[in-house]
């Protein structure tokens, strides 16, 4: 495949290769050494939304996940930023046999197998070493690295990824740069996430290079202490009709 193009993809297309060489970022056949699960890809596509979680108990857990999925977004973001969170992955997979969930904030290698035991269906990391790609190819579990720089783009290219996350997106320049991004890194696809709402989600959807966004909207703090659901569920159904409008 060296110095071919593959063609433009669209947001119908795959979005999460299981990827990278074990030895490198930097390797001529990086390409051809990604596959890609196909129950995984035909889960995420169409997906406009994948809400970024952090959970304080399980219950919480379940009831914001039940609410979400309800509204029309069955894939799910469960970060490893609380003590429950490898506990609340293991309860909701098998809680809603209907979503599809994924583990964020993954940083280690021990974390990785963590993870996919818990019964992750995909991983999120907020950027990509060549230990943690290296691992990845193996785990069983698909990886969404985290990309930031144009640089960091092309190592993972190299390492065998076309999705990416671009994290964090408002931070680092939100639509302007991932527009600017298109031309030159065409081969890419893009989750941003980072400081994206309801209002500046459809911007970054408008996008040729980007999937779906990640973001925390759709489960205010405010609604999961009152136990609002039907909150949630609401703003889980419109969130659903991004990609539509």
């Amino acid at each position: 495949m060296a110095g071919v193009l593959p063609r433009p993809m669209d947001r119908t297309d795959p979005i999460v290769d299981i990827g990278p060489d074990p030895q490198s970022f930097s390797f001529p056949n990086a390409m051809s050494q990604a596959s890609q699960p196909a129950s995984l890809i035909d889960r995420l596509t169409g997906v406009p939304v994948i809400p970024v979680l952090e959970f304080g108990s399980i219950d919480e857990a379940l009831r914001v996940s039940e609410a979400l999925v309800a509204g029309g977004l069955p894939v799910l973001e469960i970060t490893l930023r609380t003590a429950v969170a490898l506990d609340a992955i293991r309860e909701v997979a098998a809680a809603l046999p209907q979503a599809c969930v994924g583990a964020g904030t993954v940083l280690t290698v021990d974390q990785l197998h963590a993870v996919r035991d818990a019964g992750a269906q995909f991983a999120v990391s907020p950027g990509l070493t060549s230990t943690l790609a290296g691992a990845a190819r193996n785990a069983g579990v698909p990886l969404l690295p985290g990309v930031a720089t144009p640089s960091e783009a092309m190592a993972a290219l190299e390492a065998g990824y076309t999705f990416l996350k671009f994290f964090p997106a408002e931070a680092n320049g939100g639509v302007p740069v991932l527009k600017a991004w298109h031309g030159p890194l065409s081969q890419l696809r893009f989750c941003p996430t980072g400081g994206i709402d309801a209002a500046r989600a459809p911007s970054y959807l408008a996008l040729p290079n980007v999937v779906c966004v990640g973001g925390s909207w759709v489960v205010p703090k405010d609604a999961v202490a009152a136990g609002d659901w039907p909150r949630i569920r609401s703003l889980a159904e419109e969130a659903a009709k991004l990609s539509r409008t």
